[in-house]
């Protein structure tokens, strides 16, 4: 060991009580100490201890020795923008599928007969291009709402995991939570609107909007920027509960995998496959608010005077069979996007640790 530092055990008094004091321990910070030769040239040693940290920096300092290592929240951002883009670009015909089926009203009457049915009606209408409408708002959306969303779990979870890096599953659940509302409201709700808009509008007989930043502006136009946040109250409910059911079941099967071994490495295809699980759980548990989400953000918003009172409206005119249209559209994307996320997320957090360091 260097001359410059010296290990301390029980017996070493007041130079133990003052790291300790610090909020450190020898394994914890086995350099917190350092050695300083006396004035006169003796024996004697002064230790001083490290400036203080708070708690998450502590836990980030010994997950680093001792186990899994906890991601930087630049590098999750970044992680995260990329991975929205890309799994976007695979799955939005899935999405837009789904759109269609919720927006299709009993009242109508209804245009679809089922997911064939619609996909098979697109196309003859509009080409494979149709399957593509309104991809422009949710790719401006998608990498944003993606990197602020594995941002904010990232920031909100250091501070909760031990000292091996290890997040227990109520504190997966309270970060999923907050990262859902976080991209809820700087993100979703607005782009999620002017998606849904551009879709709906494509059932006119004129289509209005003649791309992204002509739609935006229309919108903005006539209902100002409030125009932008419909549904706000069904998106938080709908992004904070997604969001809270995907980490914590991905969280749980996680530490499920690595047992008493928290850096044991997860091969793409586990990820795959637990990120699958966790979307698929999310679908059964909110495509009811993603239905009344999705009718407070159509054309016909004005319809309801609430959130409230648009669920009163589908549970009285169309019954309670209506809360789950979509459901099997949705859960084939979502399983999906939820899957190719996870594991595009974590191979780029891998790639960024080999070229940027930040411990």
């Amino acid at each position: 060991m260097s001359s410059l530092y010296k290990p301390f055990s029980v017996s070493d008094g007041p130079c133990k009580d003052a790291i300790l004091r610090r909020g450190c321990t020898p394994l914890q910070h086995p350099a917190a100490l350092t050695r300083i030769p006396s004035a006169g040239g003796g024996s004697t040693r002064t230790f001083t201890p490290i400036p203080n940290m708070y708690p998450g920096q502590r836990n980030l300092a010994a997950a680093a020795i001792g186990g899994r290592k906890i991601t930087h929240p630049w590098k999750a951002i970044l992680a995260g923008g990329i991975a929205g883009g890309i799994e976007i670009c695979i799955t939005f015909p899935t999405e837009y599928v789904k759109t269609q089926l919720q927006l299709d009203e009993r009242a109508n009457p209804p245009r679809y007969r089922g997911i064939g049915d619609c996909v098979k009606l697109t196309v003859q209408d509009h080409g494979l291009r149709g399957l593509y409408r309104g991809l422009s708002s949710l790719l401006y959306g998608s990498i944003p709402k993606s990197a602020i969303r594995f941002g904010t779990f990232e920031v909100l979870s250091n501070p909760m995991r031990d000292a091996t890096g290890r997040l227990d599953n109520k504190g997966s659940l309270l970060c999923g939570l907050g990262a859902g509302i976080a991209e809820a409201v700087l993100v979703v709700c607005p782009m999620e609107t002017v998606k849904v808009k551009f879709i709906h509008d494509q059932c006119s007989l004129r289509p209005r909007y003649r791309g992204f930043f002509h739609g935006v502006r229309e919108i903005i136009r006539d209902q100002g920027v409030r125009g932008t946040y419909q549904g706000l109250t069904a998106t938080l409910l709908k992004q904070g509960s997604n969001q809270a059911i995907r980490f914590y079941v991905m969280n749980l099967l996680r530490n499920w995998y690595k047992g008493d071994d928290p850096s044991r490495d997860m091969h793409p295809l586990v990820t795959a496959l637990f990120g699958a699980t966790a979307g698929a759980a999310s679908v059964f548990g909110n495509t009811p608010l993603d239905v009344v989400k999705t009718r407070m953000q159509g054309l016909e918003a004005h319809r309801y005077k609430s959130t409230l009172d648009c669920a009163f409206q589908i549970l009285k005119n169309e019954g309670p069979q209506a809360f789950y249209k979509g459901t099997v559209p949705r859960l084939g994307r979502v399983c999906l996007d939820v899957a190719i996320v996870f594991v595009l997320y974590e191979e780029v957090v891998k790639l960024l640790n080999n070229v940027w360091r930040t411990d």
